[in-house]
């Protein structure tokens, strides 16, 4: 005699709780794929066309005719291009080593548990809240020669002081990086703090029982330990310093002359000024290697690190 297993009642809530569930793992999906298109097509995809470009003879409209290197020759022939990359190299060293420099010394001094910390750090962090056409903007009134530090001075009875940095074509370069650095070592500075305050304290405390001195634990423990955060903050400022633009437009508009002319600003001027957007597409291709040879390490090595 054959027995007859009895079906199990399905209950209509669970086709709705298995619907709810996948509607709930795809939704994260949904909601990120309008974002990912759109940076698909706007980043990635004009970064591919502006490499396209290079390659033709494109001036004020594009020509999709490829002639090769062209471009490229002719962006290595221009004086110009040579003054961009000197006065980035000059601006993202100091800017660099200036804001990191600065940006540790602070953060050493708020690691030390000061009373005031909670007013200081946004004090200190409140430049990097403004764009940069502010930045630049307001420190073009401060360094004006007739208007901002300098007439002050005069006016304090101090005739003799003179700060013309803003109008000397040898010392302008300097003045972007005076309100790059003025602009930015605060964020480092938090980034450094942060560090800091992610130390063992028992690696100090042991070391400080051994009589060593203060300096030696930060130049010995401390400082190799932050090691991590060096390479960040350097990466953060080396992509600011290549793609620095309305600092410079805002505070110089790239003068006087070409003096303070960088490849950001030398791109945008052949592009849509000199109507040479073939070359300018060129040297913006010559500005993402740059960025490319600075990250693509960086990735290399946090990689590796996962790995081991």
């Amino acid at each position: 005699m054959t027995t007859i297993e009895p079906v199990p009642y399905v209950t209509p809530e669970r086709p709705r709780r298995r619907l709810a569930a996948r509607l709930g793992a795809a939704l994260p999906k949904i909601v990120l794929a309008p974002s990912f298109a759109i940076s698909l097509i706007f980043v990635y995809g004009f970064i591919l066309w502006t490499v396209y470009l290079s390659f033709t003879r494109s001036r004020i409209l594009p020509i999709y005719d490829l002639v090769g290197f062209d471009a490229y020759y002719r962006l290595w022939s221009q004086p110009n291009w040579y003054m961009a990359i000197k006065n980035l190299a000059i601006f993202g060293v100091l800017y660099i080593s200036l804001c990191i420099a600065i940006g540790l010394f602070i953060a050493i001094l708020m690691d030390q548990r000061i009373r005031a910390e909670g007013v200081l750090r946004p004090i200190f962090l409140y430049p990097m809240a403004l764009s940069f056409v502010v930045t630049g903007t307001a420190w073009k009134w401060f360094l004006n020669p007739g208007l901002g530090l300098e007439k002050t001075m005069h006016n304090l009875g101090w005739e003799s002081f003179k700060f013309d940095w803003l109008i000397n074509t040898d010392m302008a370069i300097y003045t972007i990086v005076i309100a790059g650095v003025w602009q930015a070592s605060g964020f480092i500075m938090a980034m450094f703090l942060a560090g800091l305050r992610g130390i063992d304290g028992e690696i100090i405390k042991a070391a400080q029982i051994d009589g060593a001195p203060t300096l030696a634990i930060y130049r010995r423990i401390i400082i190799p330990m932050l090691r991590p955060v060096f390479l960040s903050a350097v990466i953060v400022l080396a992509h600011m310093a290549i793609k620095s633009y309305d600092l410079v437009i805002a505070l110089t508009g790239g003068g006087p002359g070409n003096a303070t002319e960088l490849p950001s600003t030398f791109m945008y001027s052949y592009t849509f000024t000199r109507s040479q957007m073939a070359v300018g597409s060129a040297s913006a291709v010559m500005m993402l290697m740059g960025i490319t040879a600075i990250i693509v390490p960086y990735l290399y090595s946090e990689l590796r690190e996962k790995r081991t």
